[in-house]
């Protein structure tokens, strides 16, 4: 049910105080214990009316949270001219000093105080939480606004709604009355509720538009595959398709999603956000409309609209919220229930990342920079699918790729388009592979090589014969450490006595999730001998100070914000080669490694623990044991 005015149904002003009150105390009832704010409810639980800045001043200096000659300046800067934002937005401007740590109170420091003074829940509106399509049918958009509140869970027996002006509650026994569910307030970010106001609703009309335009359900797999008269198929042009597809990638964009992934089920489709390698349910649509979605995304990137029956492959240009431009690959493929598309977001700042952004210690730094500046052999970055492979070589090879050099790719797919490169990408249908690829840039005078990746045996011969031939190459290798690489290459068929002569050196690595810098904490409880005990026979040296997640509004309360990356370098020193050709055996080639200096994933991740970059649990589920 919708609710529309609310104006002429509500009671007089009266009954407002007994309203906040009741909602107030219904609130603390429900609450969790994390949820409780420490401080005690007050006599102003029973707020009436708007908020007005000159009172939210003396409850701040009442509490003690400013000192008394902060709130006098803060009333004389106030006073100086009128404005017309919210009050807590308004104080949040002027930079009040918290009393106790120094700390300058923002927006959300504000509103969370606010919460706890009332006795109300404090909520950090999380939009990849919010059933959008429910919290539309609560109420509508224009009652949304003019009551500035936004509902962000609704449940069978009760609908949360959060607000910014706590005091003015007219509006609740209509909301109760048109839901027939409990109203239980909490308080929020003005700026957020206003935001996602918008954004909720933009959404929802957009998706009930494209569904309106669709008729009925598609058929799916297991049904028959009869079309009613009346069941009419969306086009990829219509407006409301246009509007899901625009407002998808945007939203990608902000939420810092590496890849989107649309998929068909059985009675609906999901949209799912992969976010610091970890996937995030989004939003659930009908079927109709994710199948209009695919299609209006494979005709902007020139894919065949009608093929539905085999996997294709795309790429699309557009800009996020900044004006950047962001490239994105599409990759499509047929399943049950139709087709599934995932979108890999390249951010175009990830090819200039220096050696420190990219997460290489002091160490493993100064030997990888000497690596890559030999004039000829061969480099491999080995790593599973996701581990960043392709973002250290373009990395490295942009910094490698000046005038006085012709650096060449041949790749499948290529990845990012870099102009400092000559690309050439993998056409199998032509009988275009990694190999005749590679035969071909030998004939184009190249000094750079890069191989997306060594699978077969020819394209091993080739990258070996670049190298004797006077060409620096890197390539990548699906192994699950660096030692591993040469095995690899011997599986394959190369000869010894060639990995030795080519083989410069072998990158492993991983990306691990790091700790959001705003709201990590000090972990008491850790301890270094827990550490000691995960990389033995190896020691943690040097400081030791371990952090903990929390979880904010900026990371999304998940404690962590980014990746960085877990390395371990191989160098081919004669001992090395000495290995390979009389005992190829892998303990031996990890022992020899390790003698020259090699770190192994697993101690290069705690090290980043001690630094208090991550926690140990995520080292622990990212990197191999040590042997």
């Amino acid at each position: 049910m919708r609710c529309g005015r609310s104006s002429d149904r509500v009671g007089q002003r009266g009954a407002g105080q007994f309203l906040v009150a009741r909602a107030a105390r219904r609130s603390m009832a429900v609450m969790s214990k994390t949820e409780r704010s420490p401080d005690t409810p007050r006599e102003t639980s029973a707020l009436v009316g708007p908020l007005d800045w000159r009172r939210l001043v003396q409850w701040l200096a009442d509490d003690g949270v400013i000192s008394a000659a902060e709130a006098e300046r803060t009333v004389a800067r106030c006073s100086a001219a009128q404005s017309a934002q919210p009050p807590l937005q308004r104080l949040s401007v002027v930079g009040m000093v918290r009393e106790s740590d120094g700390a300058t109170l923002s927006l959300d420091a504000l509103s969370e105080w606010l919460a706890g003074h009332l006795g109300l829940p404090f909520v950090r509106i999380d939009p990849l939480k919010v059933d959008v399509g429910r919290v539309a049918e609560a109420m509508s958009a224009q009652y949304a606004e003019r009551h500035k509140v936004l509902p962000v869970q609704v449940g069978p027996a009760e609908v949360v709604v959060a607000t910014s002006e706590p005091g003015l509650t007219d509006w609740v026994p209509e909301v109760e009355r048109q839901t027939r569910r409990t109203v239980r307030l909490v308080v929020a970010n003005p700026l957020d509720i206003k935001r996602y106001t918008g954004e909720f609703y933009a959404l929802a009309k957009s998706v009930r538009a494209a569904v309106k335009a669709g008729g009925g359900p598609q058929a799916s797999f297991e049904q028959l595959v009869e079309l009613g008269r009346s069941n009419r198929t969306l086009d990829a042009n219509d407006q409301g398709v246009v509007q899901v597809v625009d407002w998808l990638w945007q939203y990608a964009f902000d939420q810092r999603a590496s890849d989107i992934h649309l998929e068909p089920r059985r009675e609906q489709g999901v949209i799912r956000f992969r976010i610091d390698g970890v996937l995030h349910p989004v939003y659930q649509l009908p079927v109709t409309v994710l199948a209009a979605m695919t299609a209006r995304i494979k005709l902007l990137g020139r894919m065949d609209v009608v093929e539905k029956r085999r996997p294709q492959d795309g790429r699309i240009k557009t800009k996020n919220p900044r004006g950047d431009e962001v490239e994105m690959r599409l990759s499509t493929l047929p399943t049950a229930f139709g087709e599934k598309m995932v979108m890999r977001i390249f951010d175009p700042d990830t090819t200039v990342k220096n050696l420190d952004a990219l997460g290489f210690s002091a160490h493993d730094a100064r030997r990888w920079e000497a690596l890559v500046k030999r004039p000829h052999g061969i480099v491999l970055v080995t790593g599973p699918t996701g581990s960043g492979k392709t973002t250290t070589l373009y990395s490295t090879l942009k910094r490698l790729a000046t005038e006085e050099v012709n650096v060449n790719t041949i790749e499948d797919p290529i990845e990012m388009i870099e102009p400092a490169f000559n690309q050439t990408q993998v056409q199998v249908h032509l009988d275009f592979d990694f190999a005749q690829g590679l035969r071909a840039l030998m004939r184009q005078d190249p000094d750079i090589l890069m191989v997306g990746e060594i699978r077969d045996l020819a394209t091993a011969d080739m990258a070996v014969q670049a190298a004797l031939t006077g060409h620096l190459v890197f390539s990548t290798l699906h192994t699950n450490d660096a030692p591993s690489a040469i095995m690899r290459l011997m599986e394959l068929g190369v000869a010894p006595y060639l990995i030795n002569a080519t083989v410069l050196g072998v990158l492993g690595q991983r990306l691990v999730r790091t700790l959001c810098p705003l709201c990590k904490v000090p972990d008491t409880e850790a301890s270094r001998a827990a550490l000691d005990e995960v990389i033995k026979p190896w020691q943690a040296s040097g400081n030791y100070s371990p952090y903990k997640a929390v979880g904010c509004i900026d990371c999304r309360m998940t404690g962590f914000k980014g990746r960085m990356g877990l390395y371990e370098l191989m160098v081919t020193t004669e001992a090395f080669k000495d290995k390979v050709n009389r005992e190829p055996s892998m303990d031996a080639l990890r022992r020899q490694a390790v003698t020259d200096g090699m770190r192994p994933l697993r101690v290069a991740g705690a090290l980043k623990v001690a630094e208090g970059l991550t926690t140990l649990d995520e080292v622990l589920a990212c990197t191999p044991p040590l042997h």
